[in-house]
């Protein structure tokens, strides 16, 4: 046995002595959770790149606007994101109780659906680019910038709202991998495109934005090819459950289930990016520099977020299909399991990145006002990432078994009860001053983290879970 293999062993039976997760279970959730893992931080590093780069070659004036930009990117990626949880919980669950038929029924219709949401989506927002990021913005510099970047980079959006179905579709049948592969690759191409345009041809924003949408319409080409039950290589990465044109186009028993699974996620997602708008609003009144450093924070706890993505994915599947095998018990235990897990490893990666706060918050701004006060945001972006992480294990497992409600709810109390009232008070309370804005980025996850620990605990997502399981359209 190599050494690497030794040491994950030894740290698996530490894992299980402790009574975080028996052994069975953590391989089963690896496997799923590492490419989820991977996978987040290729996509996120789109957004980091892009920040770096306009930060390098332009300023905190740039990192400012892209920052405002972000704001109505995410919203709308946001919508897309709820859509595709409803994918990964009907398909988890028709694939875990053997009807292959009914689960390819599921994503082609969140095809259909994502298309169709998409398309004006990403319209409307390339269009009124000027408008919407002037609304955010108080420095002309800074609306300037947002402005170039958002109408470039939003028709991107209609590629990467079906890239987010068909990483869905993979986790739901058990495969990270092939969506890890597609979205690295697509982030090494982004990286690359979006350095040549703003470092090469002096492209400045326009280069940054022109990167990351070609990126993300060559990961949709990519995808399209194993989505419709194609193997890239060797017998590896067709989709069991593919898009073809045979099978029903409509079943309005399905539809229901994706409205009745989706509409509290793609709420709850909404809740998430509308915050973010005040909440830039809040910190402009502070200067462009703690947009800038708001910002830098955000991307920061992003890029950790990416744990969260594995092991948020690889409870919902896991505990999706054991739930569609009639298997409550089991499902029960693979969502603590993986509750526990996320909290060890957010723990130590949040210990990590607080260390290291001042070099992180140097990589965007050089200037040593500006560094000074992004290296505060990104120590209580660290902190605020245990919450992150648990919250988003549980919420995975409750989206498993179709239990949306509650998690939309613990989102609106968190973000529109707690957060954006204390980042308000700093504007009024000078005392408190951009401490408010700190204190936000903590409470945004801690207030649903505890809300759905409490709801997983109470077993009701069994009940609720019986609704959705392949018997249940019979």
């Amino acid at each position: 046995m190599s050494r690497l293999r030794q040491t994950g062993s030894a740290l698996a039976r530490s894992l299980a002595n402790a009574g975080v997760i028996d052994e069975p279970r953590l391989r089963a959730t690896v496997d799923l959770a590492w490419p989820r893992v991977v996978t987040g931080f290729a996509i996120m590093s789109k957004r980091t790149v892009d920040l770096a780069l306009v930060g390098i070659v332009l300023g905190p004036a740039a990192v400012a606007g892209l920052t405002l930009a972000n704001a109505f990117w995410m919203v709308a990626k946001f919508l897309a994101i709820g859509l595709a949880g409803g994918t990964v919980s009907l398909v988890s669950q028709n694939y875990g109780g053997d009807d292959v038929g009914r689960a390819a029924t599921v994503v082609r219709l969140s095809v259909l659906l994502a298309v169709a949401f998409g398309a004006p989506v990403a319209v409307f927002l390339s269009a009124a680019a000027g408008p919407l990021v002037g609304l955010l913005g108080e420095n002309p510099a800074s609306i300037r910038y947002g402005t170039a970047y958002l109408a470039v980079v939003a028709p991107g959006l209609l590629f990467e709202y079906l890239n987010l179905i068909a990483s869905r579709t993979y986790a739901g049948v058990s495969d990270t991998v092939t969506p890890m592969a597609v979205r690295a690759g697509g982030a090494l191409a982004n990286i690359a495109l979006s350095a040549t345009f703003v470092l090469g041809l002096d492209m400045g924003v326009v280069g940054a934005a022109l990167g990351t949408a070609l990126a993300t319409g060559l990961v949709t080409v990519v995808f399209a090819w194993g989505m419709t039950g194609r193997n890239y290589v060797r017998g590896w990465g067709a989709s069991p459950v593919p898009l073809t044109r045979s099978g029903p186009w409509a079943d309005a028993d399905l539809l229901r289930q994706i409205a009745r699974v989706s509409t509290p996620l793609v709420a709850r997602r909404a809740a998430q990016g509308l915050a973010v708008f005040p909440l830039l609003a809040i910190a402009a009144t502070f200067g462009p520099v703690a947009v800038a450093a708001i910002g830098v924070g955000r991307q920061v706890r992003s890029l950790l977020g990416s744990f969260s993505w594995g092991f948020s994915i690889a409870a919902s599947t896991l505990v999706g299909q054991e739930l569609g095998a009639g298997a409550e018990g089991e499902a029960e235990a693979y969502g603590w399991g993986i509750v526990r897990l996320s909290a060890v490893v957010y723990v130590i990666a949040a210990a990590v990145v607080a260390a290291f706060g001042d070099p992180i918050a140097g990589i965007f701004v050089n200037d040593p006002v500006n560094r000074g006060l992004s290296a505060q945001f990104v120590r209580v972006a660290a902190a605020s990432v245990v919450a992150l992480g648990v919250d988003g294990s549980i919420t995975g497992a409750l989206r498993g078994a179709g239990d949306t409600r509650v998690p939309f709810l613990a989102t609106l109390a968190g973000l529109y009860l707690v957060a954006l009232p204390v980042a308000w008070l700093g504007t009024v309370a000078p005392a408190l001053g951009v401490g408010g804005l700190l204190f936000a980025l903590l409470a945004e996850y801690a207030v649903p983290m505890v809300v759905n620990l409490r709801r997983f605990r109470s077993n009701r997502w069994k009940t609720i879970s019986r609704g959705y399981r392949p018997t249940a359209g019979n």
